[in-house]
């Protein structure tokens, strides 16, 4: 399909399943290919996707694709809603239709960690992306640093790592920083791809407690990187109820700042991203525009 003045910029893309290859024992890159791939659009950084996947009870085809797909979705009964989960386009192959997505593979708990633990070559899914034809601001993208920023600290769990690893490999070779990375297994930790001017603390935590080393290590790297400065207060969300969801724009949708001397990007477990951003702003006193966080999943709940 070729993106035409027309053309939405964001839809659902239906693709299959062509190549299923274990980079690390909990990293899964799932190769997705077909025709209807290739307008398929790649706005950059740490762009995020929906993607669906069937059950016995709810296939492909009962996901609604309208405007306002995710009402119709909330609208029908619970067993025939097709499940959905956030990810990040690994990489994009338009000219051969095929996309790269790298998949967290662990113990099965749900719909999400089922299929992954059992596609093959050829199975199907839906993939909610934007198109080639998209122009302007990604609110999908929450990577989104002030022009000039000093220094870069990107932290997060074994759910970031895919969208932290896009971010390396498309930072300029002169961007300085710091990534703290918590995964599960000791051989996860040849997942992140290097980049010249980064630090990259990763960190197995093994049967150790969950989060430990991410906190204590970003705490330890804020010390260094951060600026000296006044804290700010910073507004308490009920993680069990609100989405605790933060990136600084400006009304245009570009950085809040044009410059700083650090720009802060933490994402996952929601109970870990609310004590990182309270010790980074509050604490260590970092301009809060200069601070993305997004805590998007907490133990023992499904996303949606």
């Amino acid at each position: 399909m070729t993106a035409t003045a027309t053309a939405p910029a964001l839809r659902f893309f239906r693709a299959r399943v062509t190549a299923v290859t274990d980079l690390t024992p909990s990293f899964r890159r799932f190769t997705f290919g077909g025709d209807d791939l290739a307008d398929y659009g790649d706005p950059g950084f740490d762009q995020r996707i929906k993607i669906v996947f069937p059950t016995e009870t709810a296939g492909l085809d009962a996901m609604p694709q309208g405007e306002d797909w995710y009402t119709d979705w909330r609208e029908l009964p619970e067993h025939e809603r097709p499940p959905f989960r956030t990810y990040t386009t690994r990489r994009v192959r338009n000219e051969v239709g095929e996309v790269d997505v790298d998949m967290v593979a662990h113990e099965i708990q749900g719909p999400a960690s089922a299929w992954i633990a059992r596609a093959s070559i050829g199975d199907e899914v839906l993939i909610l992306a934007p198109t080639t034809a998209h122009r302007g601001v990604s609110y999908g993208i929450d990577f989104v640093p002030p022009a000039h920023s000093e220094r870069i600290l990107l932290a997060g769990d074994e759910t970031a790592a895919p969208a932290i690893a896009v971010i390396l490999e498309q930072l300029p070779p002169d961007a300085r920083g710091t990534v703290v990375l918590e995964v599960p297994h000791p051989d996860d930790v040849a997942y992140l791809p290097a980049h010249p001017g980064f630090e990259l603390r990763v960190v197995a935590r093994g049967d150790g407690q969950r989060h430990a080393h991410l906190v204590k290590a970003v705490e330890e790297a804020a010390a260094v990187l951060a600026p000296a400065g006044r804290g700010a207060e910073v507004s308490e969300i009920d993680i069990d109820h609100d989405i605790l969801w933060e990136v600084p724009r400006t009304a245009k949708g570009g950085a809040a700042l044009k410059s700083a001397a650090l720009y802060s990007w933490l994402a996952g477990e929601a109970s870990a991203i609310k004590s990182l951003r309270r010790h980074l702003v509050t604490e260590q006193g970092v301009d809060r525009r200069a601070v993305a966080f997004m805590g998007y999943w907490r133990l023992g709940k499904a996303e949606v």
